[in-house]
């Protein structure tokens, strides 16, 4: 069982701008070794399919570079001749739009918008927030996820550091100082740091997780619910994103935590304090690291991949997701050749029940690392 990703964007990329280029970049995949594709489809308060939700919430129905087109349809077509399964990824999430005061959907639904302690509308590291706290925003993301799922043959879906997420000093709205003054009878505290507060927040997102994964699994048992977080705990602290309590619960098949260091030896450090974590260990068969090889001026080494790629496997994670497919195309595929000495043998992508079964049946010292030397062998051999 391995799990092969990759992540398409929009951004720096013109990979959705044909139905030829998708099918190239499909093909290019598949003989690289990949067994899953995770294309943008909710970005920048747009999406990449024609959406009925969108629409009657917003009276648009696709991003208008895309008018006339299904580009999630086109790419799910091409992946089923090459064996590659689509989980369709909303990347913005809760997010509404990026240095555009709110966008479009903020413009058209002011009452959604996330505020800060000074109630301005929320803004973090230039995104800028709907309050994911609300029950109408909540409710929209949760129809626009569950129409894909509904309208087109997918593996399942996936979520990011903005799904579920909220930046944690969000909450100072009207509607959540009274959600939260109904249940404590007192104002949330100023400091967005303390951490009741910040728990009960990142409960209500952990909560609104647990109604998503079921109503997908009440639709397909067999669909899959992928989350790519942050760092735990940076994540939580930073982001309100539990993902230990979300394994600890079974409301995620697939984890990709984002273990984005530039330096081999920084993503050792990180996986080994992941794999020693009791919550994580006994979940390593559902967990798959995105690695960086692409962003700004910034470029993966090969012999970087391939120990974080060899690392992976040593320590019992199945497999990782590349973050992005055009890292793989530069300087003549110079990423992509080396990468198929790891992906030589096709691999087909793992069944819901696999997954359930590759964490049952894990080795014991696994399970159990702080019992083991086991890790500190693993280190003696990178």
């Amino acid at each position: 069982m391995e799990i092969r990703g990759v992540w398409m964007t929009t951004t720096d990329s013109q990979v959705f701008r044909s139905q030829e280029r998708i099918n190239e970049a499909v093909a290019f995949l598949a003989e690289t070794g990949f067994n899953v594709i995770f294309p943008v489809v909710w970005t920048k308060g747009l999406t990449l399919y024609p959406s009925r939700v969108l629409k009657q919430t917003f009276g648009i129905e696709i991003d208008p570079l895309y008018q006339g087109r299904d580009p999630l349809a086109e790419l799910i077509e091409a992946a089923k001749s090459s064996g590659i399964a689509v989980i369709p990824w909303f990347e913005y999430g809760f997010a509404s739009s990026y240095q555009s005061n709110g966008g479009m959907l903020l413009q058209k639904k002011p009452a959604w918008a996330a505020k800060d302690l000074s109630g301005n509308l929320l803004n973090k590291n230039g995104f800028e927030w709907m309050n994911a706290l609300h029950p109408e925003v909540q409710n929209f993301l949760l129809q626009l996820i569950l129409e894909v799922v509904q309208n087109y043959p997918v593996a399942g879906i996936q979520g990011d550091d903005r799904l579920p997420a909220f930046p944690r000093e969000g909450g100072y709205d009207e509607f959540t100082r009274n959600l939260y003054r109904q249940t404590f009878q007192c104002d949330p505290p100023s400091n967005c740091q303390d951490s009741q507060w910040l728990q009960w927040r990142a409960d209500l997102l952990t909560e609104f997780l647990s109604q998503l994964y079921q109503q997908i699994k009440a639709i397909n048992p067999n669909l899959l619910v992928s989350l790519s977080p942050n760092i735990y705990p940076w994540c939580l602290n930073e982001y309100l994103q539990d993902s230990q309590t979300w394994l600890n619960r079974g409301l995620t098949d697939l984890m990709h935590p984002q273990i984005y260091r530039r330096d081999f030896q920084s993503y050792q450090r990180v996986v080994n304090q992941m794999v020693k974590s009791p919550c994580f260990s006994e979940q390593l068969p559902r967990i798959s690291p995105g690695i960086l090889i692409k962003l700004g001026k910034y470029r993966i080494s090969p012999e970087y991949l391939l120990s974080a790629i060899d690392y992976n496997r040593a320590c019992g994670l199945p497999g990782e997701v590349l973050f992005f497919y055009e890292g793989l195309r530069e300087d003549d595929n110079a990423l992509a050749k080396p990468l198929r000495s790891r992906y030589s043998s096709p691999v087909p992508f793992p069944t819901a029940l696999e997954l359930t079964q590759g964490v049952a049946n894990q080795p014991a010292e696994r399970k159990n690392p702080r019992g083991s030397g086991w890790l500190d062998w693993l280190k003696s051999r990178f």
